[in-house]
């Protein structure tokens, strides 16, 4: 079931809001899904030229272009990986991968051998041209034991990598993997030329040349005269700024300072889409909010204590409150609706003060205040949750202090490192992918530091099963164990919402899987 088709069950079933429903599909180009009076303007004519000017949040002194860095890459960063490099493969807005640096592949029986074939005439930067070992070098830098690459999981099944000609790499598998090209997606999977390092100059095949780079505060790059894509970028050049402050970034909008935000902040919503100048575009999309409790010290190593913060939080107010309805609630697993292989069947766990109150007295903490660590780097409402989350809990008896952090150092010196904070994931395409990164045991990317053993069996069978009817079910019962056991708390999906210039254009078809068409607002968006 594609993208198109899963939103329009989630409208028939009463799970999709009609406005929700029809600025999904009309961002995504189905405009044959909307009633004629309902559907979209055609989008304008591309036409080349001016600066793109991003404000973004999340923005710290430790960002790096370092993609095997093990806090490579949130958004905002990744966004400006896919401006100066270009990964092998690309999801359009249906989900489907779609050859980027690759021009075809093939798959031999079983899914486990892999043949790769590259476009030809491919320049990077520096003026090299891309071949089979940049490839190879590129996917190395991201396995062995001793990586911290957050996509080491993802690549670790590769047992063997070889240039079959100066633009074919094989692929050789421990064991067949339906989803494998999936993976070659990721932000941190960005092809460099062999050898290469030097990651800070922002080296690539992408769209844009990188000129400076002040992490934390501004990156600045111009157009690629020799990108193989013929015709783009239409920009001539690019800004990204880091604006941590939702008020601050919100004005710099309204004023023209800048041409586009990422999650405009909710509450001004209704006032920023009367702005003059402004558009806002919304679709339901992957991005969750996440709060992991690290499961290998105390107390979050007791299951009780984990359910009794999951029944704690009155999942609807968040909604309703914070999202102002621009989202759908969680289940504490990061499998999101429009998922392939999303369980519709798994109850949804309610707000139950009562069961919260059992658990933690169960657990034996009654009394205990837990401390939650949240920032604004994480997602701009972050201390409004934690305000909110805490409200609720107080009606069970459990005592949280919301600790507010600064942005600056947040992914290096709070996330995975404090006991409970707050995260978020912008979600993945396949379940495989999700799972793998986040949750499977050993992942350079596990908030929680979870290890459930069924969990893990059944993520390696999952991974191999070719029967449609089995693996959903595998994956089924995979997104109850993170429900009912897991160590991180999802409490909502939030829509993706982009607020920007009503002079950029976008194409008909906007990918809801990440934010930014994608992350490739730079390479395919233009100004009218």
């Amino acid at each position: 079931m594609n993208t198109i088709d899963s939103m329009q069950k989630l409208f028939i079933d009463g799970r999709l809001s009609r406005r929700h429903f029809i600025e999904g599909v009309a961002a995504m180009g189905a405009v044959a899904a909307i009633p004629g009076a309902l559907r979209s303007a055609q989008a304008a004519t591309p036409k080349r030229g001016g600066r793109l000017r991003v404000g973004a949040g999340g923005g710290a002194t430790t960002d790096s272009l370092q993609a095997n860095a093990g806090y490579c890459c949130p958004e905002h960063t990744a966004f400006l990986q896919y401006a100066l490099r270009n990964p092998l493969i690309v999801f359009d807005a249906q989900m489907v991968p779609q050859g980027e640096l690759l021009e075809s592949w093939d798959v031999a029986p079983g899914a486990a051998r892999w043949t790769l074939r590259l476009r030809k005439g491919v320049e990077f930067h520096n003026g090299k041209t891309l071949d089979a070992e940049d490839v190879i070098h590129s996917i190395n830098l991201h396995r062995g034991e001793d990586s911290t690459s957050p996509v080491n999981t993802l690549v670790k099944p590769i047992v063997d990598m070889k240039a079959d000609s100066k633009h074919t790499v094989v692929v050789t598998l421990e064991a067949g993997n339906a989803d494998f090209v999936a993976v070659l997606s990721a932000p941190q999977l960005m092809i460099v030329p062999a050898g290469y390092t030097s990651w800070n100059d922002g080296m690539g095949t992408g769209p844009f040349v990188l000129q400076s780079f002040d992490p934390g505060v501004r990156a600045f790059a111009t157009r690629h005269p020799n990108y193989f894509k013929e015709g783009k970028p239409w920009f001539d050049e690019v800004e990204l700024i880091a604006i941590n402050d939702p008020s601050t970034k919100t004005n710099a909008l309204r004023t023209g300072e800048v041409d586009l935000i990422d999650h405009p902040d909710l509450k001004t919503i209704d006032l920023l889409k009367q702005a003059p100048g402004v558009k806002v575009v919304t679709m339901p999309g992957m991005r969750h909010f996440t709060a992991p409790m690290r499961t290998d010290q105390a107390p979050f190593d007791n299951n009780d204590v984990r359910l009794a913060l999951k029944y704690a939080v009155d999942r609807e107010a968040l909604v309703e409150k914070l999202l102002r309805g621009y989202g759908t609630v969680g289940n504490d697993h990061p499998i999101a609706r429009i998922n392939r292989y999303f369980a519709a069947d798994l109850p949804q766990r309610e707000y139950d003060p009562d069961k919260a109150r059992f658990h933690i007295e169960k657990a034996g903490l009654s009394g205990h205040k837990f401390e939650l660590h949240a920032s604004e780097a994480a997602f701009p409402s972050a201390i409004d949750m934690g305000v909110l989350i805490r409200e609720s809990a107080l009606a069970a008896g459990i005592d949280i202090e919301v600790l507010r952090q600064p942005p600056d150092g947040y992914w290096s010196d709070i996330w995975r490192n404090v006991g409970w904070c707050f995260s978020y994931w912008s979600g993945r395409p396949t379940e495989d992918w999700m799972f793998t990164q986040a949750y499977a045991a050993g992942a350079a990317w596990n908030e929680s530091y979870w290890d459930h053993e069924r969990f893990n069996e059944l993520l390696v069978a999952a991974r191999t099963e070719l029967d449609d009817d089995k693996r959903r079910e595998m994956y089924a019962e995979m997104q109850q164990l993170c429900s009912d056991e897991g160590g991180s708390l999802v409490p909502v999906f939030n829509d993706q919402v982009m607020a920007m210039s009503d002079k950029i254009g976008t194409p008909e078809q906007i990918a809801a899987h990440r934010h930014w068409d994608g992350y490739q607002a730079a390479d395919k968006w233009w100004f009218v």
